[in-house]
């Protein structure tokens, strides 16, 4: 088990440890019911035990981590039944971001939108996996700030801060990242022509298949899914 301790990369924020920490979880390299000691993750990121603790915390909102009284943390099982609820609430949202992005969305913002999506077609020629990620993070922003609504954004935000293991892991499976820009295709489309309906319409049903594609790594307790080399 002496390469374990290499999967979780390094980074001393918060929100470094939570990425590394719950992108394990998600693919099933840390395990239903693991113990997540404080002091041994301190020492795996040099770090105190103090942002270790307010880590595990952000991961225990998300559903990934069952923190127990006097017993410390564990790694949580997340069931079909919670991940489908989670990504049902984000597609509404997304939805409703979507048709006032359409509807609201300045010229500027359109521009940008479909200038910084048609760019993003050379990650998926090149498999950039990393650098699509960080692209669809910022594509889907641009949409939340586009809605022009401060509180269906802080709302938006929220919901997909508790998804993001899941959103990233996605990539991981073979043609995801065609599948994906595909699918913002459709909803940039719609909203360049002003069409809020359509535009909704096209932001659920990537999240639906985000949710299905993303499902596979709550079965069987987090089984790992490896990549299919060509």
């Amino acid at each position: 088990m002496s390469g374990k301790r290499n999967l979780i990369r390094s980074g001393k924020t918060v929100d470094q440890m939570v990425r590394a920490i719950g992108d394990r979880i998600v693919t099933g390299y840390l395990r239903p019911g693991e113990k997540l000691d404080e002091t041994s993750l301190a020492a795996r990121f040099d770090v105190s035990r103090t942002p270790v603790r307010e880590a595990l915390g952000h991961l225990s909102a998300m559903g990934l981590v069952e923190r127990r009284p006097n017993r410390g943390a564990i790694v949580a099982v997340v069931t079909q039944e919670h991940l489908a609820s989670m990504f049902e609430s984000m597609a509404e949202l997304e939805a409703i971001c979507a048709r006032f992005s359409a509807e609201r969305m300045t010229s500027a913002e359109r521009r940008s939108l479909e200038i910084e999506h048609q760019a993003s077609a050379r990650m998926v020629q090149l498999g950039a996996e990393e650098d699509y990620e960080y692209f669809n993070t910022e594509f889907h922003t641009r949409l939340y700030r586009g809605a022009h609504n401060p509180h269906i954004h802080d709302l938006t935000v929220m919901t997909r801060s508790r998804l993001a293991p899941f959103r990233r892991a996605q990539f991981m499976l073979p043609g995801r990242l065609a599948k994906s820009w595909q699918e913002h295709e459709l909803i940039v489309t719609a909203i360049m022509r002003g069409d809020g309906a359509a535009a909704g319409k096209a932001a659920r049903d990537h999240v639906s298949i985000v949710s299905e594609a993303s499902a596979v790594f709550a079965a069987d307790g987090g089984k790992p899914v490896r990549r299919d080399v060509a």
